[in-house]
Parts: C-alpha cells; structure tokens; sequence
C-alpha cells in the first residue's frame, strides 16, 4: 500500500496540487483501501467504488460536497495514477451539492465583530472582508503581493491555480506596513541564525536557489515558531495557523450576540455582498472574487437587502 500511495503523492506533487488536498486525497485513497479489506484499487471496479461512496452517503451520512471530494481523489487515483479507464466510473452519479445561500453580514455586524478582535486576526479578518480573500489567501500573501503604491494585493495562486488582482483598502495600509516592520524583524533574526529559509512554490527554488531567503518573498504573517516542512524536509517559518483567527472569529461572533451561523469566510461573501449594494458592477466583484464562472457569483444578488424585483411584503402595505 505504500508504494501506492508514494505513487499518488508523486503524480499530485507533479500536477502542483497543494500540500492541503494531498493529505486529503491520501485520507479518501487510505479510506476507500481499508473499507474493502485492504485490497488494491486495481483490482477492484464500479461495484466497489460506488459501495463505498454509498458507505459514506448512508451509513456515515456525509455531506454531498464531502462524498464528492471523496469520488474525486477516487477519479485522480484510477486516471492519473493507475492509467485505468473509467468508462464505468463516468456513469456514477455525484451528490448534488444543496444550493445553499451563503451567510451574509451586514455592515453593522461585521463592525461589531472587528470591533472586539485585535492584533494579528484582526488584521487578517480585515482582509477577508476590506479585500474579499479566502483565508489560506490573506495567509499565504508574501511581501512582494503587497502593492502600497497602486493600492492592490496579488493573489497568487488562488483557487483554480490563477493569479488575481484585488484591492488594498487604504485603512489598512499603516497596519500593513506596522505588520511588515515586525515580520522584517523577525525574518533578520532567522538570518542571523543561519535560517530564514521560507516555502517556495513549485519549482522556484530550484530556478531561483537564494530567493528562499530574500525579504520579498517571506510571509506577511509568519508563524511565531520554526517547522519542517513535511515534502522538502526543511526546517523554515511558515505562515500563522488558521486556527486562531477561526477561534478569535467565533469568540468574537458571540460576544457580538449575533445569531448567525458565521466564519471567517462569511467576511468574503459580506465583501461581496456590500459591493453589489453599492452599486458595483457583477462582473467587477467576478474578477475582486477570482470566481471563474459568474453563477458563483450571482448567489450574493439573492441576499441583497433591496430584491431586483420591488417586492414589497403584503404586510407593509
């Protein structure tokens, strides 16, 4: 089995898969093995394939995006790695994701909850809603995505594995640059130390072998301590650890008493919403976004305050 699962983690690393959906692939490859008695997914077909994703539909009772996040590291395994075709995988049907419409804050509630978070996660947060980043976006910005000077923030490598433009809000600026000082700081400390090695993406540190330790390419937000980094083996500073902006976020939500089911990527559907109330065009908050296509973006029209059709309730005649 671990020859396999070596195999899947080579073709991932290939592909440029993130660290994040490698460790997810393997878990659903791990699952998927085990439930049939530890025998090899060559040897097995449909049958097998859909017992399991029914296992986790009825017997484990799993979200329809999470069995389908389960049949897609299934896919990748038996097209990419295993060179096996599908034709009797393409006729399985995935769940169908609910169409949910996103939690929404207004502008009063999102004050409320900035209003008692402080340092590091609010400034983080304040990017989630002032910029309209996801949250492994704002962590994963480096010093050279900032552009003080034309006020916009590179998004590098978003969902999709395309870069993107978004915008700086001013206000954020002076703690931006106060955030800089201190990650600086920080990053000629390590140096000192012999270190001050951070991630580079892709192949880059091969190409580029001293960038590693230039102050451009170091985290905004670097983490307080060292760690190794679990593909190259190297000890660097990695970003912060979305955790404790997730639990700062919920302590905030309910010292706030506003009862919503919220989180940190609620900040990104408010941006988007807040935008559109303004008046802003779709296409424009499309691009802000980074969402391919513009059904994904059209979900925020359904939770404007004023609706595109006036309707006015019967009561409030």
């Amino acid at each position: 089995m671990s020859v396999l699962l070596d195999q899947v983690r080579a073709v991932l690393r290939i592909r440029h898969y993130s660290y994040r959906t490698e460790k997810t692939y393997i878990e659903w490859i791990l699952q998927y093995i085990r439930f049939h008695n530890v025998k090899h997914p060559a040897e097995m077909n449909a049958v097998e394939v859909e017992a399991f994703l029914t296992h986790l539909a009825v017997e484990r009772n799993v979200a329809a995006s999470t069995q389908n996040q389960a049949l897609s590291a299934l896919l990748f395994l038996y097209r990419e790695v295993l060179k096996i075709d599908l034709p009797w995988l393409e006729e399985f049907t995935p769940a169908k994701k609910s169409a949910n419409v996103p939690v929404v804050l207004t502008k009063g509630e999102v004050k409320k909850i900035l209003e008692r978070m402080s340092g590091t996660n609010w400034l983080i947060a304040n990017l989630l809603y002032g910029a309209g980043l996801r949250l492994q976006e704002a962590l994963r910005l480096r010093v050279k995505d900032l552009d003080f000077g034309f006020r916009q923030i590179v998004v590098r490598d978003g969902k999709g594995g395309k870069d993107r433009f978004t915008v700086l809000p001013t206000k954020l600026i002076e703690p931006l640059q106060k955030q800089l000082e201190f990650a600086k700081k920080l990053h000629e400390h390590d140096l000192r130390s012999g270190l001050g090695r951070v991630e580079m993406p892709f192949a880059l540190a091969r190409k580029y072998p001293n960038a590693e330790k230039e102050w451009a390419w170091q985290y905004v937000f670097p983490s307080k301590s060292m760690s190794k980094n679990p593909r190259s083996g190297k000890t660097s500073r990695h970003h912060v650890s979305p955790s404790s902006l997730q639990k700062t976020f919920k302590d905030a939500l309910r010292k706030s008493r506003i009862a919503k089911n919220a989180s940190p990527h609620t900040l990104r559907h408010s941006f988007a919403t807040h935008l559109l109330q303004s008046g802003y065009d779709i296409r424009t908050v499309q691009d802000l976004l980074g969402h391919k296509e513009l059904a994904t973006t059209m979900l925020y029209t359904h939770v404007l305050q004023n609706n595109r059709l006036g309707v006015r309730s019967p009561v409030d005649v």
